[in-house]
């Protein structure tokens, strides 16, 4: 039987929580429903949606009762269920985050994806080291939010920036001279793989500037800058007190 309205969800959530223990009522204060086991109060907020409005009415909730679930319809129709089933995963780490349960309705059957709980995520060495390598490996915050004027500027692009850069004006270069100038470990890898077409392989193992690499150089000349002016930095005596 579809599910035409928010009412529509209280009678098998209620049975699913009386099959608990709960006692269930239904519009108690604020809440949708209110359910009892022993000294354990529950809160309930219902819509035929899962979205930001249900998330914001549960975190209302969640000062005046132990613990608060969202429950939602699951849609009919074959395309948009398969849409609700790729967006479960999400909306359970959200919920879990927030410390929220979740239920879902799927012709009169209720399904729980997260029980309500304090929520610690589990730590990914792999993704912190990618996202701290990314960070640290640019020379600065050469992007902005939103714009789409040219491409996002990320390490691997600096990097090839640089080649493009030591390779600009000059005869071409074996891949091993190119890696000595620029120190980078990757640069024969950057220049076999041309990602972006900045560059022209003349012969095994040797290369040149391609003319999109030229006009690279020009359309991030102020990242080129931030890169020699780290170099520079980088190549600085240090500060004694001695010194100074």
């Amino acid at each position: 039987m579809p599910i035409s309205y928010e009412s529509d969800l209280y009678a098998p959530v209620k049975a699913h929580l009386e099959g608990l223990g709960f006692t269930v009522r239904a519009e108690v204060g604020k809440c949708d429903a209110v359910g009892l086991n022993g000294g354990t109060l529950i809160a309930l907020e219902m819509k035929l949606t899962f979205g930001l409005p249900v998330i914001y009415q549960a975190l209302e909730r969640l000062p005046s009762a132990d613990f608060v679930y969202v429950a939602v319809a699951v849609p009919d129709g074959r395309k948009a269920r398969a849409n609700w089933d790729a967006q479960v995963p999400a909306a359970v780490r959200l919920c879990r985050m927030l410390g929220l349960g979740l239920l879902s309705v799927r012709d009169g059957l209720v399904v729980a994806h997260a029980d309500p709980a304090p929520y610690q995520p589990r730590k990914q060495p792999r993704k912190r080291a990618r996202l701290l390598g990314e960070f640290t490996r640019r020379t600065g915050d050469h992007n902005v939010g939103g714009t789409t004027k040219r491409p996002r500027v990320t390490a691997y692009r600096e990097d090839s920036l640089r080649l493009a850069d030591t390779l600009a004006g000059r005869p071409p270069m074996k891949a091993a001279d190119v890696r000595k100038a620029t120190g980078l470990a990757n640069a024969s890898a950057i220049l076999r793989n041309n990602v972006y077409g900045w560059f022209e392989r003349i012969d095994r193992g040797v290369y040149a500037a391609a003319p999109a690499g030229l006009d690279a150089v020009v359309q991030y000349a102020d990242v080129l800058a931030a890169q020699r002016r780290r170099d520079h930095g980088a190549q600085a005596p240090p500060v004694t007190s001695a010194a100074a």
